[in-house]
């Protein structure tokens, strides 16, 4: 015999109580400290005191809501977005971009314990040269919605305007939305991603059903008149190429061609200067072996070759392998070579390793490279540059560096993603 069990509703009273902030975490919360618990809030700048509703109460940690601001910070800004808040793209546009870096730099050096010696960063707005927008046909009103996912939620936010994207790419917004929500076909549209790459922007629309030819006409006569290379992507695997040309951006002056699916650094200016420093750190000289983990298509492996007498770049993506190769011939770069591995494994055992290497190089996801750390080691390089996007798996794959013998010589915050609660980082490592 089933029995049903109906549970009584818990009513709870949030309790409403009054801080004063002394950090900025690297997500943009306010941190204060209550009763011995440190409560982290949105929206608050240290120096600033406010009423705040607890929303989540824990044994060491509590995060609440900010109900009634008594004071402003001096650095406080006023967001330049007006889908500030509700966007989950930003989370720091209300604080000035000195208490931005500031506040990252402080994590960072907390976790790697070490100073930061230098912060690599380039315009605050206007930076980003790619973006993905969702795309959603609202039958009720008949409109299509075209933007970003709301913070912690799946929701769209139907964004006019975004001052973080590259003015090209942000001036295509308003002609782009119109463009779709007359097409036929609007109710099939899943996504599109927009790229401006150093030989003009590109477009990649995804869609679930196949585009009558008066679409498809429209979405031709719209990449001409906007001067963007199109391209459709019926399934997620498949990409074809309608209108433009083969897109490239620039390296330390060398020119690399990408897909649209293959990943570049989203902020061209700081990657520009990170791949100088990089390459300073490392001191190339003309006769040394360089390894490149974790290579990509060879945004690092490209330039190192320009300085070295060999390089060896490693990928776990085959077709980024192949892209690298065809890089390198395209740039005449002839002492460089890409191989397809699995990271995972003993990498000091292929025939490319057995004549070691002077300096190393990785760039990996951010799970970081826990499997590769006592491969490097083997290998015994003089020094070592990682670059993270994660602090965290940074700072566990360091203690293997550190634990044998190597010191940190050398750590840079990168400002990759301004007003974002991403913090992206670069450590120089030497032997002993």
């Amino acid at each position: 015999m089933a029995q049903f069990y109906s549970a009584k509703r818990r009513v709870t009273t949030r309790q409403i109580i009054t801080v004063d902030v002394t950090d900025l975490d690297p997500f943009g919360q306010g941190v204060a400290r209550h009763q011995g618990k440190t409560v982290f809030i949105p929206g608050l700048l240290p120096t600033e005191r406010a009423e705040v509703t607890l929303t989540e109460d824990k044994s060491k940690y509590a995060r609440g809501k900010v109900k009634r601001r008594l004071n402003d910070s001096a650095e406080r800004t006023a967001p330049r977005c007006p889908h500030f808040g509700v966007c989950g793209g930003c989370q720091q546009q209300h604080a000035n971009v000195a208490l931005q870096q500031r506040s990252k730099s402080t994590a960072l050096a907390r976790l790697i314990k070490h100073d930061v010696n230098a912060i690599l960063s380039g315009e605050p707005w206007g930076y980003r040269r790619r973006a993905r927008l969702s795309l959603n046909y609202q039958p009720k009103t008949q409109k299509l919605e075209m933007g970003f996912r709301k913070a912690a939620a799946s929701d769209i936010v139907d964004v006019k305007q975004c001052p973080v994207l590259v003015p090209r790419l942000e001036a295509l917004l308003p002609p782009l939305r119109e463009c779709l929500s007359e097409l036929q076909g609007v109710r099939s549209l899943g996504h599109v991603e927009l790229v401006l790459a150093d030989n003009g922007p590109l477009m990649v629309l995804r869609h679930t059903a196949p585009l009558s030819a008066k679409d498809r006409e429209k979405l031709e006569r719209f990449s001409h008149s906007h001067e963007l290379a199109f391209f459709l992507a019926p399934q997620s695997e498949i990409l074809e190429q309608v209108t433009g040309e083969t897109p490239w951006y620039l390296s330390d002056g060398l020119r690399l061609t990408f897909s649209p699916r293959d990943f570049i650094q989203v902020n061209d200016g700081v990657n520009q200067q990170m791949v100088t420093t990089a390459i300073e750190w490392l001191d190339v000289q003309p006769g040394d072996r360089v390894l490149d983990l974790f290579c990509g298509m060879g945004n690092f492996t490209l330039p190192l070759a320009k300085r070295a007498a060999s390089v060896v770049g490693v990928e776990g993506v085959e077709a980024l392998v192949a892209k690298g190769q065809e890089n390198a011939e395209r740039n005449a770069l002839h002492n460089v070579t890409f191989f397809h591995e699995n990271l995972e494994e003993d990498v000091t055992l292929q025939p490319w390793a057995k004549h070691g290497f002077d300096k190393i190089l990785l760039d990996p996801a951010r799970a970081g490279a826990p499997g590769v750390m006592q491969h490097i080691i083997k290998l015994a390089p003089k020094r070592v540059v990682y670059v993270s996007c994660n602090p965290a798996t940074l700072a566990r794959d360091s203690e293997a560096l550190l634990s044998a013998g190597y010191q940190i010589q050398r750590l840079a915050m990168l400002d990759m993603f301004p007003h974002t609660g991403h913090l992206e980082s670069m450590v120089l490592f030497e032997q002993n």
